[in-house]
């Protein structure tokens, strides 16, 4: 299946990794479901969780969380798992890159 049409069924229900966040120079563009790209919106980008998808985000350093919604596709810089919007990533402190875990809802 292709990234755009992912399969719940074969998504992960947990997964670890290096988050960062996104938005600079991204504002009001379209983001991979359609939408316009919010960074002050609770959005995150996934490569392959289905759009509308709702994750919980913990910052494993600081062992804040945050629920997003899957709106985009990315990161797309290896060793990532997910791109957070930047108020997502203010929300649980993360200013750079973080280690995190995600549980999909």
């Amino acid at each position: 299946m292709g990234a755009t049409h992912a399969d719940a069924s074969t998504a992960p229900k947990r997964q670890a990794g290096m988050a960062s966040w996104y938005g600079p120079g991204f504002q009001g563009r379209r983001t991979a479901n359609g939408e316009r790209f919010n960074t002050h919106g609770l959005t995150a980008a996934h490569r392959t969780l289905p759009f509308g998808s709702r994750v919980r985000v913990t910052n494993k350093a600081t062992g804040r969380s945050i629920v997003v919604r899957i709106n985009d596709r990315g990161p797309f810089v290896g060793g990532r798992v997910i791109d957070l919007s930047n108020a997502s990533a203010r929300a649980i402190g993360v200013s750079g890159v973080a280690k995190v875990e995600l549980a999909r809802l």
